[in-house]
């Protein structure tokens, strides 16, 4: 049976958590998503859900540079199971620079599906790594901020945090 790892961390939003298998980082959980070992074991229901933090070291380290204000472009491996849509965007989604924004239209470009703004939006709904992959930057074509799993007030802290608006 495969092992859902995960351990706690503080963050401007208060004790989050960040979960991995032996291939790489699977979620990033929000405080509103406690207890987190409930919430793994609900996501990962044939897994084995295990707090431990030492294998975190490099990916605490960078959130807590990134909380700092410090530019910070995640270096990490990802296990990921999503369909191959999402996959493709939430790749794009990981290339937009530390300070910059995307709008859900650009992105659906760079998947060469220029209709696909809605399903851009899903799938950064379904974003499992949110601040890693920086969904938070993928703002609305008008420049508003559009949605934001987390919320709205952190999608707006991240750009501020950012400087990226």
């Amino acid at each position: 049976m495969r092992s859902i790892i995960y351990t706690q961390f503080d963050s401007p939003f208060g004790t989050m958590a960040i979960a991995r298998t032996q291939k790489g980082i699977c979620r990033v959980l929000f405080p509103e998503e406690k207890p987190f070992h409930k919430t793994l074991s609900t996501l990962y229901p044939n897994q084995t859900v295990v707090q431990n933090p030492d294998p975190f070291t490099k990916e605490l380290s960078q959130l807590k540079q990134y909380f700092s204000g410090k530019k910070v472009q995640f270096e990490v491996t990802f296990d990921l199971t999503m369909p191959p849509f999402y996959s493709e965007v939430l790749t794009e989604v990981h290339k937009i620079p530390y300070g910059e924004t995307a709008s859900y239209k650009d992105i659906a470009e760079r998947v060469r599906n220029p209709g696909a703004v809605r399903a851009v939006g899903s799938a950064n709904a379904q974003n499992p790594v949110p601040i890693i992959i920086p969904c938070h930057r993928v703002i609305a074509h008008d420049g508003s901020l559009g949605g934001y799993g987390g919320n709205l007030d952190k999608k707006y802290f991240l750009l501020r945090l950012e400087e990226a608006i």
